[in-house]
Formats: C-alpha cells, structure tokens, sequence
C-alpha cells in the first residue's frame, strides 16, 4: 500500500483532473469514486494519529522521562 503522502498527492490530483471541461461523465465517476476511497482512508490514518498524540500528550511521563505507550518496540530505543 502506498503510503500517506502518496495518496495524498494522488488525491490531488484526482481533484485537478476532474475540473476538467472535457472530461467524459463516466470517468468523472470513476475519478470522484477512487477519490472518495483515498479520502475515507486518509481520514482514518489521520484519526489513528491523532490518537495517538493525544495518548502522547496526556501520558504522564515515566520516571525516565519517557513515555510508557506500549505502541513502539523495546529495540526501537
């Protein structure tokens, strides 16, 4: 799967293509169809993150100073 800024710029350009005049009804569709899948996904990604930083921001910090998330492996410190 590619990831979020692919799809974002993806979107993008879904977004130019059909504000174009000459573009046949049934790719119109097509287009607003992938376009509303990119959406719908991209918008669960930014809830996801969004959760994940307010867990950030409302964790009480561990007596390391490091926050205890559980999301991240042990190696990764």
């Amino acid at each position: 799967m590619k990831n979020f800024e692919e799809r974002l710029k993806r979107l993008e350009e879904l977004s130019e293509t059909i504000r174009e005049p000459d573009l046949a009804l049934e790719d119109a569709v097509a287009i607003f169809e992938e376009g509303v899948k990119l959406s719908k996904g991209l918008e669960k990604d930014l809830d996801r993150i969004e959760s994940r930083v307010e867990i950030l921001l409302n964790q009480p910090a561990a007596p390391d100073g490091k926050p205890e998330l559980g999301l991240f492996d042990s190696d990764d410190e």
